[in-house]
């Protein structure tokens, strides 16, 4: 119990900052709860008048910050008079826009503020919702205040604040420029939130938001409110991470923990010599880590559900239910399944039913029912939303999810599950990184709820300990900017601004901040290269002679020996290009190296396209796939002839199972008699190195007898020198070089007519200025070549859905096409790309993605009104039928960009006319009750 004065001075304590921030006090009498001592502080900054980053943990609180600079606009200006009670007009308001990175995120916002403040004051903008945008507090994406600010919207009119919610986006490849773009072009008077994730190098992006924004003030916090225990499941053992804190902080794993591990491993290493069977002598009992079944049903006896699972797999998270299903687990109470099923049915009454069964609704409703979810992107968006609300309901008890869900909506949990430490990033397989294991973890414990939370990682062979330690005990990750010029961005800048003004801006980019940071470190590293080089030159000195001209020598004979070696690859591979051409169909050739090395017959010759020749081919081992001129170190040989059944199908297993058996019969060797060897040209001496050889002969030093000592430091010499010159290129390439990106893309646009020679913005500049994709130049380029004019409204679907889709996963074939205007129409675009390409090669611009042709067909089916089963099953697609979700997504990108066609002043009236019943016939079905969801 605190004594009478100390009350009595903590009352005037709280007097005094009540009379100091009298917004603060109102709004935190409404909260109902006392803020932390982080939010007090960005809320007392805000007060102030200074704009504020806000680091802290996932489910710390921050966006508490961002709905205060929502009250101080509503409250009114601080300087207005409190008006009488009969007063008859009400204080100035100012605006106020809170960002979120995604539409979910933006529709859960919206609907708190709406409770808080009532459905009159908030707004909501987003590609899919225009509700009451002129409203005093708007929630939007980014892009869509990114797009007002170049259009210099009305709407702007009294902003004060801009709420930027996970402003750690603007790390991310894709759309993490936008974010910088804001930052930048907001006006001086708007004051601006940052709320973040905890990031190491806070103090770094507070500098620059400074330098572009004004008075910023930091306020950074580590601290958990609800702490989190980090646990390993081996087996059927769970352990600690950490013995307690202090293990914690110091990275000590928890003894037990690791002589268990080892002990496990051990096991698994001595059986590997006594395991029998057709495992034989090649490796050991494979590890059977706890099955997810197990897993959950252990969570839920020790009472740690709701639960999170991560699996970074679509398909892992859907077997991960029907396993669940399979083991009989059931999680609900009878009163909890009547909830989730009158939930559900409200929630899809709009669905017809053959689509339902088509979207494996009622194996879906099953595990909803018995409590068990998957989560991830592939599933239909409103399944997702569905899964969801249950879920923070506490209706549904265990969520598999890949790693999307971090990233996603509020959704916590007690407890987290990572199954795995690797993912897989689009590209490879790769390590979790201390930052997304801290965002996944994050989830776990609820505020309010729990009293601590829990993350528990799987172990199995390949999972050390003392890793995991690492990841958990490294709780940040610096942000690293991604911005970089666009075309779209170019033109925009240049008719709000002017071009010079234009490069003064994208100076003030985060990205260039830290590329100019960078310099002061390699600039340092330079000099003391410098140093250092001289030093080895004193060790190189020859008495006899001039060391550096007979080094010189020795380099030289080097250097044309490479280049021989070259120029006789060169000349290989310009003949095992010439052989693939020449290949036909039901040609037999041997691969002559790689894992595909054998025999094979030739099923698609490589005729026509871009590039190299890459024939489909059937191998012996009944592999189907492309092959390139880089597996063949000999000329590809025809060695014999086959037939090839005219609708042969390379992916049906009986058909390459017959074809490979026909291969196997002609009796040829499988290895030819060579095994990958090279031939070697027998020629003669190279003239220019028989006289530099003489000159190094007669050279003073080569009589030297310490010379290979003096060759030794002279290479040391040379090394480091080549080392030096890049670091000096790394200095002058990052001293200014968005500056000079975007005087790149000022000359190719000049030269393309988006820009006039006196740096104006043209017709054809203000069209693209209203293009927002990836591939702006290229759609502007379609509108003016009139590559889309006369198509259909299902053919003009097709035609754009090339420019926006991209695969998951690269396909060795291309994607077939609707015959006739879709097929003509996406050769011309493939066309105009190639342009592009080379002119962005020439002038070293990153180059705009190849169109990819595999949502064509599905959007075009579902354009011409066909049945969702057949549309979904004729994606090109590694794994058979579409997702649903994936659809839904890519669907909602084509009809993104059919409306920026139908709205656009490059477009004849006829395309627009066409564009808007493109976008009447996709927005059906589940499209349809997406949108209305």
């Amino acid at each position: 119990m605190s004594s009478p004065a100390e009350r009595y001075a903590a009352a005037r304590r709280k007097a005094a900052q009540a009379a100091q921030f009298p917004a603060l006090d109102e709004f935190a009498l409404e909260l109902g709860f006392d803020l932390d001592d982080f939010q007090r502080e960005a809320c007392q900054s805000l007060e102030r008048g200074s704009g504020v980053l806000v680091c802290a943990p996932t489910g710390a609180g921050k966006t508490v910050v961002g709905e205060f600079a929502v009250h101080l606009a509503l409250r009114g200006r601080p300087d207005d008079p409190v008006p009488d009670v009969d007063a008859a007009t009400p204080p100035a308001r100012r605006k106020c826009f809170y960002t979120t990175p995604i539409k979910a995120l933006s529709n859960q916002k919206y609907h708190d503020l709406v409770a808080r403040y009532g459905a009159e004051q908030v707004g909501l903008l987003t590609g899919d919702n225009a509700i009451n945008g002129d409203a005093p507090v708007v929630v939007m994406t980014t892009e869509v205040l990114r797009n007002m600010l170049y259009a210099g919207s009305s709407t702007l009119q009294g902003l004060a604040y801009v709420v930027m919610d996970e402003v750690h986006y603007l790390a991310d490849r894709f759309r993490g420029g936008v974010w910088e773009e804001v930052i930048i072009h907001l006006p001086a008077s708007v004051t601006l939130v940052s709320l973040s994730a905890t990031v190491s190098n806070a103090e770094e992006f507070a500098d620059w938001l400074v330098t572009v924004r004004g008075e910023t003030a930091v306020v950074v916090s580590e601290h958990r409110p609800v702490p989190l225990w980090q646990h390993m499941l081996v087996g059927k053992r769970m352990f600690d991470l950490f013995h307690d804190a202090d293990a914690a902080r110091k990275h000590d794993v928890h003894p037990e923990l690791l002589r268990y591990t080892r002990e496990t491993a051990r096991r698994l290493e001595l059986g590997e010599g006594r395991s029998a069977g057709p495992g034989a002598g090649r490796r050991g009992p494979r590890w059977r880590g706890p099955l997810r079944p197990d897993i959950v049903d252990r969570l839920d006896r020790e009472g740690l559900l709701p639960a999170i699972l991560f699996i970074f797999s679509r398909a892992g998270c859907a077997a991960a239910v029907q396993q669940c299903l399979a083991a009989g687990l059931r999680l609900t109470s009878a009163e909890e399944r009547a909830e989730i099923r009158r939930v559900v049915e409200s929630r899809v009454t709009a669905i017809p039913g053959e689509d339902l069964s088509v979207l494996g609704y009622w194996e879906w409703l099953d595990g909803l029912e018995r409590g068990l979810a998957a989560h991830h992107a592939g599933m239909l968006p409103v399944f997702k939303e569905i899964v969801e609300e249950l879920f923070v309901r506490g209706l549904v008890k265990a969520v598999f999810a890949t790693e999307t869900l971090a990233l996603g909506i509020n959704m916590p949990a007690r407890c987290v599950v990572l199954e795995r430490l690797v993912k897989y990033n689009g590209e490879a397989h790769v390590d979790l990184t201390p930052g997304e294991y801290t965002q996944l973890t994050g989830r776990a414990g609820r505020r309010g709820i729990d009293v601590e939370g829990h993350a528990v990682v799987v172990w199995s062979p390949e999972t050390d300990p003392r890793q995991v330690a690492g990841l958990a005990s490294t709780r940040t990750y610096p942000l690293r900017s991604s911005f970089r010029p666009s075309y779209n961005m170019a033109v925009n800048l240049v008719g709000t601004v002017g071009a010079e003004p234009a490069r003064a801006l994208l100076e003030s980019s985060f990205a260039q901040f830290q590329a100019d940071r960078s310099v002061v470190g390699l600039a340092r590293q330079v000099q003391r290269n410098t140093e250092t080089i001289e030093a080895y030159g004193a060790e190189a000195a020859c008495h006899h002679g001039d060391f550096d001209e007979y080094f010189a020598l020795r380099v030289a004979i080097a250097d044309r020996e490479k280049a021989i070696a070259r120029q006789g690859q060169t000349q290989r591979k310009a003949a095992a290009v010439a052989s693939l051409e020449r290949l036909r169909v039901g040609d037999v050739i041997r691969v002559p190296s790689g894992r595909r090395a054998g025999l094979a017959v030739v099923l698609d010759p490589a005729t026509g396209g871009f590039g190299e020749p890459r024939p489909l081919v059937l191998t012996q081992d009944r592999w189907a796939g492309r092959v390139s001129p880089g597996d063949f170190t000999t000329p590809a040989e025809v060695l014999a002839r086959i037939r090839v059944p005219k609708h042969f199908n390379h992916r049906s297993p009986g058909a390459r199972r017959d074809l490979a058996a026909e291969v196997s019969g002609t009796g040829l060797d499988r290895h030819g008699g060579r095994r990958g060897g090279r031939s070697r040209q027998v020629t003669g001496e190279d003239h220019q190195i028989t006289q530099l050889r003489t000159e190094l002969r007669h050279h003073p030093c080569h009589a030297c007898p310490e010379r290979e000592e003096h060759a030794r430091w002279a290479e040391r010499r040379r090394r480091l020198e080549r080392d030096t010159e890049e670091l000096r290129e790394r200095v002058s390439g990052r001293t200014g070089s968005l500056a000079r990106t975007f005087d790149r893309i000022v000359a190719l646009l000049t030269e393309r007519g988006y820009l006039a020679r006196d740096g104006a913005v043209t017709d054809a500049g203000r069209m693209l200025g209203r293009i927002w994709t990836e591939a702006d130049l290229l759609v502007a380029e379609c509108l003016r070549r009139g590559v889309w004019n006369g198509l259909s409204p299902s053919e003009l679907a097709a035609a754009v859905s090339v420019v926006v889709f991209e695969a998951r996963r690269d396909v060795d074939e291309r994607a077939s096409l609707p015959r006739g205007p879709v097929a003509d129409a996406v050769d011309e675009t493939l066309k105009l790309w190639g342009e592009i390409e080379a002119d962005e090669a020439a002038r070293g611009l990153t180059a705009t993605r190849e169109p990819d042709l595999g949502f064509a067909w599905p959007v075009y089916r579902w354009a011409r009104g066909e049945a969702l089963a057949k549309v979904l099953g004729s994606g090109h697609e590694i794994d058979g039928e579409m997702p649903a979700g994936d659809f839904v997504r890519w669907a909602r990108q084509v009809v993104d960009l059919l409306g920026q066609i139908a709205d656009s002043g490059g477009a004849t009236t006829e395309l627009r006319s066409t564009a808007r019943q493109a976008i009447a016939a996709v927005n059906r079905g589940v499209l349809a009750y997406h949108t209305s969801a």
